[in-house]
């Protein structure tokens, strides 16, 4: 299937519209994984902070990655709906699960709003790597696409441990 961004791509160069779509889609992998990743460094701050116990702390990790690996329907939700009606959905949600996450004063609420940033990964994730091999032809151009997007991923989870431990060092 050949994209519309693609039908114009003379000799394997990128468009200026493959130039502003990759970086789009690696912030919001980056974004992604650097949500994702933050709260591991902080959990012992968050657990004197809301008097959570080691067991609580567990899920507030695990309700993230719950939210995120076991329920990947963000897929098959692109599949349906299409990646260009999921995926800017789900960014606005980008701005709200996170606020609303670090405005809660009890572990219950930060453990269900950790599930729905999880969540909300699992909907811009496999959207934006579906536009990526939908919107880069197979050959030179998605292969210098995907790792990009990839190091971005990494990039995040790795930036995240570390923003982690310098916003809990300043309090």
């Amino acid at each position: 299937m050949t994209s519309p961004l693609t039908a114009s791509v003379p000799d394997g160069h990128w468009t200026s519209r493959l130039w502003g779509t990759l970086p789009a889609l690696c912030a919001a992998m980056f974004l992604d994984a650097l949500d994702v990743s933050m709260a591991g460094v902080a959990l012992p701050s968050i657990g004197a902070d809301l008097g959570l116990s080691t067991s609580s702390l567990q899920w507030v990790v695990s309700g993230c990655i719950l939210g995120y690996g076991g329920l990947l329907l963000g897929g098959r939700a692109a599949d349906l709906l299409g990646r260009r009606q999921v995926f800017p959905v789900d960014l606005g949600a980008f701005a709200v699960a996170p606020l609303l996450g670090g405005l809660v004063d009890s572990g219950p609420l930060l453990i269900a709003g950790r599930f729905v940033t999880g969540l909300r990964a699992a909907f811009t994730a496999p959207a934006g790597l579906s536009a990526i091999t939908t919107t880069f032809p197979e050959g030179p151009l998605r292969n210098r696409a995907l790792p990009v997007h990839t190091t971005c991923g990494a990039g995040g989870h790795s930036l995240g441990l570390v923003f982690s431990g310098l916003l809990t060092e300043a309090g």
